[in-house]
């Protein structure tokens, strides 16, 4: 049976002087209880980092091991093995880098202490994917010594191969059973008719590191005169044959960038893309969702890499940066295309999810601390690191081989062809628990959801309050029902907070009651629910934003119905997902207080603008969130809205001045607007205590107007 494994991102890139550590930045190494949190997942196996620049940064004899210690403990207690990575895209420790010729001899000093002082780690990765750390240190220029040239690059992935055979032979003298996983990216480079030839050389080039170190060059092999051609001897050649160290288990790191196809068609693509090679000028661009007839290549990769080496292949990175949904069809796609292989006679030996507590930057290939997050089988944004679906799958997976969730049936983006194709995908064929439920379609938050779950491949059912009044219990039941969904987002109810004031019971008809009448539903059902409430519960009385478990006090007819929608959804059905929010704002509807701020200040008319303190919402945001969220099977309630508390007056200068406007026409007043029957809080701002999962008000704006533009021109 194919085992899973895991690993955590672990990457130590130097650029300049700066090492950017994601170990820090996630936070592990400081939570030893990330063990017994590896640990329940049911994995008995893991890609872990005994990294260089961590341990032993300036020399041996100033090694500081007490962290590694103490995790590697914990992992013996629980019975997981490691598979201990010493490099990670990494030039080494602070006095040697990719291009020191003494590079290899010094890695293997730093792994011969590593393994006599865990001499019972039985697999080691000495160094992780030579040929993309090459790729961005030499050719690219992206990471330290920053080179952009051949020479160098290939000078760099010689020195990788040379100090990972080094490196085992220094292991093996203590431990001579240590099993050697290596790991390289899995792509394989396709192209236009013109530019044949150059996809063939670089696909030679994706396994030169592998070719080296099974002594496979000699003066027949394909790069043999391009190896000497940039500086590489024969007598360097010659050491790998007379070495051998060949890996034993050969780890394939498949992306869904991975894949390329270069294009001589430049037209076609932006500028950004374009490049070329000093005779022709083409596109480099990832192959997933450009190149027609293109399918996902996990199971292509194993079976290459099998037949070309015949050793034991594993899937060693599985992890997509991108909603909840497609990373669990990414990491269903990698599991189907392991069992595939290893149906076609291909010895797979493990599949591992990446990336257990996320990672930071790749968006800038970690070349900057910009903050971006993917998260993985954990989110860290929170006090502890949350278990997401990610995690529930792992768990399934190393239990009886199987995912399972709604979302995996329908195909990942990198399938979806058309937006037309993506249509038909979200409406349609879609059987029983399989299918979103989303009730007050019409309105600004189901509209918005509807939009979203077009884009993300999730089937659904909308309805609006024309199709059933979720006041109406047998109407609810009905729908549920017939629908038969695995999960009910409602976004329906009475919106108006100032009217609420003159139609108490139908406020708290459609808010409260109606919200019961969905959660009795739901429990009959078995569905989940996702549900709203609103910053409209507590009485700003507070000086700090609200957090979840804060006290509520409405001031309004408006709050107490979702005080009241609350307390009874809870009572009902304790697996609803509650989320609480504030002051939406986005780029689809014509009514938010942004879009209608604009459009007076466009006509140069003056504004009256409450100075009462909110966290706005942007829609889009929100929608994602909490869509992943309900994916996570999360329960209880949440606080979700930009993390920036600001007063009204605030956001409309700030529109104002981003649209190129007169902010000196907004005017604050103390108060509510003149003829608000409603009172409102003065401090309304949110905060949450389980995680931060919304980006900054300024990037929500900058989006907004972004997203404006397009919407515009269309």
């Amino acid at each position: 049976m194919i085992e899973v494994w895991a690993g955590l991102e672990c990457t130590v890139n130097r650029v300049g002087e700066a090492y950017l550590d994601q170990v820090a930045r996630s936070g592990h190494e400081a939570r030893l209880s990330d063990i017994d949190r590896i640990a329940a997942l049911g994995v008995r196996r893991i890609r872990y980092p005994i990294l260089w620049e961590r341990v032993a940064p300036d020399g041996l004899a100033t090694a500081n091991w007490t962290h590694t210690d103490a995790h590697l403990d914990r992992m013996r207690a629980f019975g997981i093995a490691p598979i201990a990575g010493l490099l990670h895209h990494g030039s080494g420790a602070r006095y040697t880098d990719l291009l020191d010729r003494s590079f290899p001899e010094k890695l293997a000093a730093y792994a011969g202490a590593v393994a006599e002082r865990y001499p019972w780690i039985d697999a080691y990765t000495p160094v992780n994917e030579p040929m993309v750390t090459a790729r961005f240190a030499g050719l690219y220029g992206h990471w330290f010594p920053h080179r952009r040239n051949e020479r160098d690059f290939v000078r760099m992935v010689l020195n990788q191969c040379r100090g990972a055979v080094l490196a085992m032979e220094h292991i093996r003298a203590v431990n001579p059973r240590a099993e050697y996983v290596s790991t390289e990216d899995g792509g394989t480079v396709f192209s236009t008719s013109p530019l044949a030839y150059q996809a063939t050389f670089e696909n030679h080039r994706r396994d030169l590191a592998l070719d080296l170190q099974f002594g496979r060059i000699n003066a027949a092999h394909p790069l043999y005169v391009y190896l000497r051609d940039h500086g590489v001897t024969d007598h360097e050649l010659e050491w790998f044959t007379e070495h051998g160290v060949a890996p034993d288990v050969i780890g394939v790191d498949y992306y869904a960038t991975s894949d390329r196809f270069l294009d001589h068609d430049l037209w076609q693509h932006d500028a950004a893309v374009h490049g070329g090679n000093g005779r022709d000028a083409y596109a480099d661009i990832a192959a997933a969702g450009h190149l027609p007839g293109w399918s996902v290549g996990f199971g292509a990769a194993l079976e290459r890499l099998h037949a070309r080496y015949e050793r034991p292949v594993a899937l060693t990175e599985v992890h997509l940066g991108c909603t909840r949904e497609e990373q669990l069809r990414w990491l269903h796609a990698a599991w189907e295309g392991a069992l595939h292989a290893e149906r076609r006679g291909v010895h797979v030996r493990a599949v591992t999810p990446w990336a257990l507590f996320g990672v930071f930057d790749w968006d800038k290939l970690v070349t900057a601390e910009t903050g971006h997050y993917e998260v993985g089988a954990f989110d860290v944004r929170g006090p502890q690191p949350r278990p997401t679906a990610i995690a529930h799958a792992i768990g399934q997976l190393a239990t009886d081989g199987n995912l399972r969730h709604a979302v995996v049936s329908q195909p990942g983006w990198w399938s979806r062809k058309t937006a037309n194709d993506s249509h038909a995908t979200s409406r349609a064929r879609a059987g029983a628990q399989q299918r979103l439920l989303i009730l007050g379609a019409r309105g600004t938050l189901g509209s918005a959801f509807v939009r979203q779950c077009e884009v993300r491949g999730l089937t659904y059912l909308a309805l609006s309050r024309a199709d059933v009044d979720i006041a109406e219990p047998m109407e609810v039941r009905r729908a549920v029902a017939a629908c038969r969904p695995w999960a009910v987002i409602n976004a329906a109810g009475f919106v108006n907070v100032d009217a609420a004031e003159h139609e108490p019971l139908s406020c708290m008809r459609a808010n409260a009651l109606g919200a019961i009448n969905v959660a009795e539903a739901c429990e009959r059902s078995g569905a989940r629910l996702l549900m709203f409430s609103s910053d409209l519960v507590f009485d700003g009385e507070a000086n700090a934003p609200y957090a979840e478990s804060d006290s509520t006090n409405a001031l309004n007819v408006y709050g107490i119905s979702k005080i009241q929608a609350e307390l009874g959804v809870m009572k009902r059905l304790p697996s609803a997902l509650i989320v609480r929010t504030s002051a939406f704002f986005g780029p689809w509807d014509e009514h938010n207080f942004v879009t209608t701020t604009l459009r007076q200040l466009a006509l140069g008319q003056p504004l009256l603008v409450s100075m009462s303190v909110v966290t706005p919402t942007y829609v889009p945001a929100l929608v994602d969130a909490t869509l992943d969220l309900l994916i996570d099977a999360e329960s209880g309630i949440w606080h979700i809205s930009n993390p920036d508390p600001v007063s009204w007056v605030d956001i409309a200068q700030m529109a104002g001045a981003m649209a190129g406007l007169d902010s000196a026409l907004v005017s604050p007043i103390p108060s509510a607007l003149p003829g608000a029957n409603a009172v409102r809080p003065r401090y309304s701002a949110l905060r949450s205590e389980r995680g931060a999962l919304m980006p900054s008000l300024a990037h929500s704006m900058d989006r907004y107007f972004a997203t404006r533009r397009i919407v515009s021109a269309h």
